[in-house]
């Protein structure tokens, strides 16, 4: 699991000014790192865990990769739960971007967004919260392939974005992560 701190302290260089959600939603991801004695658990369910996605850009920069989640129905970002093997953040958005695409990533990741939401009760687990930080990676190939979790991957434009569903926190992560 990755170290608390330096987890604090990646967080802490999100810049994204003009974007209150995603500060809001930075301020408390650093409550969560900060407080929590699991922060990093999946099945600390109050206040909820910390999550990684990924932005991958394609090739030509001007598309980005989804997935149609298997479980929630929708178009998302790939991403997912901390494991106990992924030294840092970006490393645990890198390992679930290429476990759910098969993606083949560049070697930097950025800091793109932060996003806390819901997520719906299943199987045991109750409604809890994702604390989630956004990597931006760049894919060095079209290359893709649907996991077991997903029912589809695809390259989107930003002209596609109503179509897909993207929601506003992605929108405004991208802006920043194009520009």
């Amino acid at each position: 699991m990755p170290d608390v701190q330096p987890t604090i302290d990646l967080a802490r260089t999100l810049c994204a000014p003009g974007d209150g959600q995603a500060m809001k939603s930075l301020e408390l991801i650093l409550q969560l790192l900060e407080c929590s004695p699991a922060p990093f658990s999946r099945d600390h369910f109050t206040p909820g865990h910390i999550t990684c996605s990924g932005m991958v850009l394609a090739p030509d920069r001007r598309r980005v990769l989804l997935v149609h989640h298997r479980r929630l129905e929708r178009w998302l970002l790939p991403g997912g739960h901390v494991e106990p093997g992924d030294a840092a953040l970006p490393d645990a958005a890198r390992r679930e971007v290429v476990e759910e695409t098969g993606a083949v990533l560049d070697l930097e990741a950025r800091l793109a967004g932060a996003d806390v939401h819901g997520i719906p009760a299943k199987r045991g687990e109750p409604y809890h919260l994702h604390h989630d930080l956004l990597f931006a990676f760049e894919a060095t190939s079209e290359e893709i392939q649907v996991s077991e979790e997903s029912h589809a991957v695809a390259w989107c434009s930003a002209d596609e974005f109503d179509k897909y569903g993207i929601p506003d926190n992605v929108r405004r992560a991208w802006a920043r992560v194009v520009t």
